[in-house]
């Protein structure tokens, strides 16, 4: 990677002058101009400045500190390290928490870490290589032998899949394949993108929301996404507790938890 064009295709890409860049870094316009065209060699610390400025993802600091020569300033553990022992704890106590509701956890590639039992009532149908830890989420929501066949409204899904996709260029291609043609003409109306799913206990309507590790210094924990699962209607909201207290309700109990424990405990490996 040349660190020069680094730089500025990421000062461009974030729509930042130089003269912006240099302000939130702390240096000048003309110390940063002489760093892009290659004229100047900036010191670790600036390196490191200049990627925080910009709000780059962990992953791409440490990216940037390589292309100039530097060693990576943040770790990348795997999630069955110990130094991650009380992220584990945290995952398993939130998804079991978000009962009788769905909810997942997957890293920045979709690949699924843990889930808790109630995500069964979404994934019940699926293929079983789509489905379970290791496997990719957005994969599964899209391919033919996953939920599409169970999306009510797949092309308004698949849009809100594919935008989420932008730095996985070959997932989204081969995604956008499993869809029909999207109309981008067609307006969205409400508050937001529902999940309307069908299910053995009747439509589903899924709105989502998406957690963080906000202040984590290691990359894989910063990568990690809590993605839950919330009825967008009382009839989706009285589906799931039905299904809660259902077959799939063993795992609101001690079973459930060992299962959501388990999946964290065993990850796919390092992200």
């Amino acid at each position: 990677m040349n660190f020069p064009r680094a730089l500025r295709e990421r000062r461009t890409r974030r729509n930042l002058s130089q003269l912006d860049l240099a302000l939130r870094a702390g240096t000048t316009q003309r110390h940063l101009s002489f760093i892009e065209s290659g004229r100047s060699v900036p010191g670790r610390n600036m390196v490191v400045r200049l990627a925080e400025s910009l709000e780059l993802p962990l992953r791409e600091r440490n990216e940037l500190l390589l292309a100039a020569g530097y060693a990576p300033a943040y770790p990348e553990s795997a999630l069955d390290d110990p130094a991650l022992a009380p992220v584990r704890t945290a995952i398993d106590h939130i998804l079991r928490g978000h009962l009788p509701y769905p909810a997942l956890v997957a890293d920045h590639g979709g690949t699924l870490i843990a889930a808790n039992s109630a995500f069964d009532l979404i994934t019940e149908g699926a293929a079983p290589e789509l489905v379970g830890p290791g496997t990719n989420i957005y994969r599964l929501a899209l391919h033919p032998d996953g939920l599409a066949p169970r999306i009510r409204n797949l092309d308004e899904w698949a849009r809100h899949i594919l935008v989420r996709l932008g730095h996985l260029e070959e997932l989204r291609a081969e995604l956008a394949d499993y869809v029909p043609q999207l109309d981008a003409s067609s307006g969205l109306l409400g508050f937001a993108v529902p999940l309307r799913l069908l299910s053995s206990y009747g439509e589903l309507r899924l709105m989502t929301t998406v957690t963080t590790f906000a202040t984590a210094v290691d990359v894989t924990l910063a990568e990690l996404k809590l993605e839950a699962f919330l009825p967008a209607d009382a009839a989706t909201a009285e589906a799931l507790a039905a299904a809660a207290a259902g077959p799939w309700g063993v795992a609101a109990g001690p079973a459930g938890a060992a299962a959501a424990t388990t999946a964290v405990d065993q990850p796919p490996g390092n992200m």
